[in-house]
C-alpha cells in the first residue's frame, strides 16, 4: 500500500499556466529537494485544461510518497499546521495561491485493468 500525500495547489492571478510550470520546475523543486529526506517519491501532476470545463480549481497536484503512515501523517500536520522553510515559503508567495491549496493523505487502492474484465 501506499502512503502518499497529495497537495492541491493554484497558481497566483496573472501567472499563466507556462510561467507556473517553468517556476515550480526551474525553482521550486531545487528549494523543496533539501527537505526531502522523508519522501521517497516527489511527482508533479500538472492539470489540463479542458475545452467547455472553465478553469480547473488547482493547477498540480504534488503527490510525496512516504515509507509509513506514521512519517505522512507527520508531514501532514506540519504542512497543515504552517510548517514550511522559509524559503520555500517565500518563493510559494511569488507564484502560487496559498490560501487554496490544500494537503490530504490518501489510501491508495490500484486494480490492474488486465482483471477489470
Amino acid at each position: 500500500m501506499a502512503h502518499k500525500l497529495l497537495i492541491f495547489m493554484k497558481r497566483k492571478p496573472g501567472i499563466s499556466l507556462a510561467e507556473f510550470r517553468a517556476h515550480y520546475e526551474d525553482r521550486h523543486v531545487a528549494l523543496c529537494l533539501p527537505y526531502m529526506a522523508g519522501p521517497t517519491r516527489y511527482v508533479r501532476r500538472y492539470i489540463e485544461p479542458v475545452e467547455g470545463q472553465g478553469e480547473p480549481e488547482f493547477d498540480v497536484i504534488t503527490e510525496l510518497w512516504f515509507p509509513s503512515a506514521a512519517m505522512r501523517d507527520l508531514v501532514c500536520r506540519a504542512l497543515q499546521a504552517g510548517h514550511v522553510p522559509p524559503e520555500v515559503l517565500a518563493d510559494e508567495e511569488h507564484f502560487i495561491d496559498r490560501a487554496r491549496s490544500r494537503v490530504h493523505p490518501v489510501i491508495e487502492c490500484e486494480t490492474p485493468v488486465d482483471q477489470a474484465a
